[in-house]
C-alpha cells in the first residue's frame, strides 16, 4: 500500500497545494482547492493563496462552486453551458 493511499482526501489536497507552491510559480491553476478540506483548513488555504497573490504577485485562477471561496479573488466569472454569463469585481479588486 502506497503512503498516498493512507492519506485522507484533505491531507492529499494539502500535500498537492504544498507541492505546487514549493516551486514558486507565477501562475497557479486551482481546481476546487479547498473542496476536501474542513472550513478551518479551507480558510487557512484561501488566506495563504491570498497572501501569495498579494506579496509574490502570483496570478491565481481558481475554479470553484463556493461563493465564499470565490470572494477571495479580485474578479469572479460565472459560467453556464461553457459561456461567461457574468463578470464582477470583488471588494478586493
Amino acid at each position: 500500500m502506497c503512503i498516498r493511499d493512507r492519506l485522507s482526501g484533505g491531507q492529499q489536497q494539502r500535500v498537492a497545494i504544498a507541492r505546487a507552491l514549493i516551486i514558486e510559480p507565477k501562475v497557479i491553476l486551482a481546481d476546487e482547492p479547498i473542496g476536501n478540506l474542513d472550513s478551518k483548513n479551507g480558510q487557512a488555504v484561501m488566506e495563504l493563496l491570498k497572501k501569495i497573490n498579494e506579496e509574490e504577485d502570483t496570478t491565481i485562477v481558481q475554479v470553484t462552486h463556493s461563493e465564499e471561496s470565490a470572494e477571495y479573488g479580485t474578479h469572479v466569472l460565472h459560467m453556464k453551458d461553457g459561456a461567461i454569463i457574468e463578470h464582477k469585481q470583488t471588494n478586493r479588486g
